[in-house]
């Protein structure tokens, strides 16, 4: 039998089966290339962002005994230190931490005295204006104050705070009654792991720097990424840090924050160091034409943190401050109508708190409420209506985070109003019975003593 020949449609079919092979190979070929270009650029990219930031040991050759020791014993600590500016500055670790036997809080060690954590006072040796300035802030006693009160602080420490500018207004007194209500087992890792910013220390000094400034590397990257300030800026009370992630500051960070130069010098930082603004660039960095500050209300223009916010001492020399700040990125008509609605709403949620207050004004005249703070469900919802969501709504708003001033603010507000009003209509017709105060005792709240269950009627025996 003889082979028959294919058919041209055959041979035209196999001719496109082969160049489609062809074509698909090459395109494979083209995205494995695209990818290692990529991939290349990124790593290019990568070194060039960390061109100038070599991590230098400067402790790798040091004798110095505590390093020798503690090489051994807290390698990790060593580590952290010979990286930091203040080794490379030639600071050992007898600068900071040695003590006369006779210092307060001073306790022996290897031959000498140390202070196991430097104070304020051992920071104020080389850094005088930081000090001073950390002194008239929020985050210095009056952080404390606002977590145990006034009783038991010294006469001098009194002075102190009432001359800071800050401590005008005074810190509300549920804040004092929660950290005694919930104890010391509680407290030592709630709120003391914050408001300790502010705690005196034994040698009259105030404060703890290392709460923001970490040990021992005391990097300027560390201090001035949002993330430190999230370890207290964050949850229902004051979400600063969930704000800033949704905020147009806090993506331009989270897009390009690694090409930005962390590790510039202080008080020399502008837009070519730093396209958007972090918490530390906003309150307290250099930038532009307003200088370094540590102090952190002083470009704050209201109360924020109040029930009913009420404006800043020289809230206009603030106001300046700030908007220089914001001027480096943005022109003077959106600083301004920004600033302008902003001021609105705080009027708007003044009004939500002064209605609250309104509403429970009878229930304190007729003596319908306990005297004590939190032992009744009304004393949680009118809380939490301005301590949680009036102070979220206005921090949202003041940071351009547009769910927490809504959904996490005004609306939650606007809720507990709602539910603040059913609670007074029955207490005040007797639906909802008064209760009897909490006792507290030794700054744990002792709960209310449980009611006997009657005891069932014998049943009658049967005839």
């Amino acid at each position: 039998m003889t082979e028959q020949p294919q058919s041209t449609a055959s041979n035209g079919w196999r001719s496109w089966i082969t160049a489609g092979r062809v074509l698909i190979i090459g395109l494979v070929g083209v995205i494995i290339v695209l990818g290692l270009i990529l991939i290349i650029t990124a790593v290019e990219e990568a070194d060039k962002a960390a061109e100038g930031r070599e991590r230098v040991d400067a402790l790798a050759n040091s004798d110095d005994s505590c390093v020798q020791c503690h090489r051994r014993t807290t390698p990790g600590i060593v580590q952290q230190y010979g990286f930091s500016t203040m080794a490379a500055a030639n600071v050992a670790c007898v600068d900071c931490h040695e003590v006369d036997s006779n210092y307060a809080g001073a306790v022996e060690h290897e031959g000498t005295y140390v202070l196991a954590s430097p104070t304020t006072a051992m920071c104020e040796t080389c850094h005088q204006k930081e000090v001073r300035e950390f002194y008239a802030s929020r985050h210095s006693i009056p952080a404390y104050v606002a977590m145990v009160g006034l009783e038991g602080i010294s006469e001098d420490l009194l002075a102190r705070y009432e001359a800071i500018p800050e401590a005008a207004v005074k810190p509300n007194e549920m804040r004092n009654s929660l950290h005694a209500i919930e104890g010391p087992a509680v407290t030592r890792f709630a709120c003391e792991s914050c408001h300790n910013i502010g705690k005196p220390a034994e040698d009259g000094s105030i404060g703890q720097c290392q709460k923001c400034h970490l040990r021992h590397e005391f990097s300027l990257e560390q201090v001035r990424k949002p993330e430190t300030c999230n370890a207290c800026h964050i949850g229902p009370d004051h979400p600063q840090w969930e704000i800033y992630v949704e905020s147009p500051h806090g993506i331009a960070y989270h897009t390009g924050g690694e090409y930005w130069n962390w590790d510039a010098e202080a008080g020399t930082l502008t837009v070519e160091d730093f396209p958007a603004p972090t918490c530390a660039i906003c309150h307290m960095s250099g930038f532009g034409s307003t200088g370094t500050t540590h102090d952190i209300g002083d470009r704050l223009t209201w109360y924020l943190f109040q029930p009913i916010s009420e404006r800043r001492p020289s809230w206009q020399d603030n106001l300046v401050r700030m908007q220089n700040v914001c001027l480096e990125c943005h022109n003077t008509n959106f600083i301004e109508g920004f600033y302008a609605d902003f001021d609105d709403l705080v009027g708007a949620i003044n009004n939500w708190v002064e209605v609250s207050d309104e509403m429970i004004a009878p229930l304190k005249e007729q003596g319908l409420m306990s005297p004590e703070p939190f032992d009744e469900p009304i004393d949680f919802v009118y809380f939490e209506l301005w301590h949680h969501w009036g102070r979220t709504a206005k921090f949202g708003a003041s940071m351009q985070g547009p769910d927490y001033t809504q959904w996490h603010g005004a609306y939650e507000m606007l809720k507990e109003l709602e539910e603040l009003e059913e609670l007074v209509n029955g207490k005040l017709s007797g639906e909802i019975p008064a209760v009897s105060p909490r006792v507290v005792n030794d700054g744990v709240a002792s709960p209310p003593p449980l009611e006997e269950a009657p005891e069932e009627a014998e049943a009658p025996a049967s005839e």
